[in-house]
């Protein structure tokens, strides 16, 4: 677990054809060869929607769509980014002193916080400049983690180009943090399976410590991913941190209402493990002090004895400031049964029982209804599509990433799986000229994939 993340693969460029054409592509754009080649993969989350950040373990796989970058350290300090794809700028800046516009999340900002984590963690006063140009396969702003997995390729690439070295572990941590620049206050998961992923199995990633766990996943059964075609920027929204808050208010009033030291406790998972009760017990307590009718601001503030001014400065992040009520009994209800329906997924699947597909299915469904009804980060297409799934013979489908747009991820039995994919295509995807044009990238079987890696050419 805690192998060298620069460690490099060397591979026959002639057999890896997209490789090459990155390759020919850099040297046309910088009139000289990379050195070296990072890829970091997008994921798909199985179960365990919203609760990384409330310090709950999520079961996540990476996918074949990545983000490669192929890199050349240059003695200049500057860093020239490019893309493959002409919709996405070339962007060029000094590799000193980085400045990271939040209210913009373009592409290559996301490439900027992955440089400046590394720079800051090693405190690098003379770093390398590099030429990059990046590839993506990950259809954006869909829930399969391209941003992350662009902050996670640049993390490597920084840490490659400078020489250094840390484990897998050490550098999904600092790209968790490092995300926050852009303004999204992400819990881990992403990161985590991006460096941490292994072929052929999918992981209970857990935290404090940051620790991933082998999932076999059952034999009889493919993952399909669908995507819904609305696009989803977390970055470039407030629903996301709106529902961070949220829990955090929650964990809040939960800790006051217990006599614990409410002040000093800010994730979901605190409040369990202080008061020592099991996650069902947790779903109780949260029924016994919380209502289901939203809370405003002030009451916030009255319950917990402080100004509109401090909680404001001292709770809310900076894009949820001017947000005046707040559900805090639906996303806490949420978070804790959707923890154990995680743990209780990994337990199917190493216990292996004859019907665990459809006990794992029974699971999905149950987190897709919580997402969408306690959660609310559902919208009418992801609806839809998990109406479709499970009409063309899926046993669970559910909302994948955070939502509010994206994908679907369907466990579908193998011998369904043709006639299941010729009829979501025929049902979500013929009907609408724009969704018809994306659905080559938009509807796949996946299977487990490998984490991030450095290659180089043998």
């Amino acid at each position: 677990m805690a192998a060298d993340a620069t460690s490099a693969l060397p591979v026959q460029l002639v057999e890896q054809p997209r490789l090459q054409k990155l390759k020919e592509m850099f040297i046309s754009k910088f009139g000289s060869a990379p050195k070296f080649y990072v890829r970091a993969p997008g994921r798909v989350n199985l179960i365990g929607e919203h609760i990384d950040y409330c310090g709950y373990a999520v079961l996540p796989m990476a996918i074949e769509q990545d983000i490669l970058i192929a890199v050349e350290p240059v003695k200049t300090q500057v860093l020239q980014l490019a893309n493959t794809n002409s919709s996405y700028l070339d962007f060029s800046t000094s590799v000193n002193n980085i400045q990271i516009n939040k209210t913009k999340p373009q592409w290559h900002n996301y490439f900027l916080c992955g440089l400046k984590g590394v720079q800051e963690h090693f405190g690098l006063n003379n770093p390398t400049g590099m030429n990059c140009l990046l590839d993506g396969t990950i259809p954006p702003s869909s829930g399969l983690s391209s941003s992350s997995a662009l902050v996670c390729c640049a993390g490597l690439v920084t840490l490659t180009a400078n020489g250094k070295t840390l484990s897998k572990v050490e550098l999904a941590e600092i790209c968790t943090n490092c995300e926050r620049y852009i303004g999204t206050e992400g819990g881990g998961m992403d990161q985590s399976i991006s460096f941490l992923a292994e072929e052929g199995t999918a992981k209970l990633i857990e935290f404090s410590p940051l620790r991933a766990t082998d999932v076999r996943l059952p034999s009889g059964a493919a993952f399909v991913i669908a995507n819904s075609c609305v696009e989803m920027n977390k970055a470039a929204t407030s629903h996301y941190n709106i529902r961070v808050m949220e829990c955090r208010l929650a964990t809040k009033l939960l800790s006051k209402s217990k006599g614990l030291d409410w002040k000093n406790m800010s994730r979901l998972q605190d409040v369990q493990t202080k008061l020592g009760v099991s996650l069902e017990e947790m779903v109780s307590v949260v029924e016994e002090v919380l209502r289901p009718e939203p809370y405003s601001a002030e009451e916030i503030c009255k319950c917990l004895g402080i100004s509109l001014e401090e909680l404001r400065s001292q709770i809310l992040s900076r894009n949820t400031q001017d947000v005046s009520t707040f559900k805090l009994y639906q996303r806490a209800k949420h978070v804790y049964s959707e923890a154990a329906r995680v743990l209780e997924f990994k337990k199917i699947c190493s216990e292996a029982p004859a019907n665990a597909i459809q006990l794992l299915g029974e699971l999905m469904n149950q987190s897709y209804l919580s997402c969408r009804e306690m959660y609310e980060c559902s919208c009418p297409e992801l609806d839809r599509l998990v109406t479709i799934c499970l009409q063309f013979g899926a046993v669970g489908s559910r909302l994948t990433g955070a939502g509010w747009g994206g994908c679907t991820v369907s466990m579908v039995p193998t011998d369904k799986l043709n006639t299941f994919l010729k009829n979501v295509k025929k049902a979500y995807y013929k009907d609408d000229v724009q969704r018809l044009e994306l659905e080559k990238n938009s509807l796949f079987a996946t299977k487990p994939g490998r984490g991030a890696l450095v290659l180089v050419e043998a």
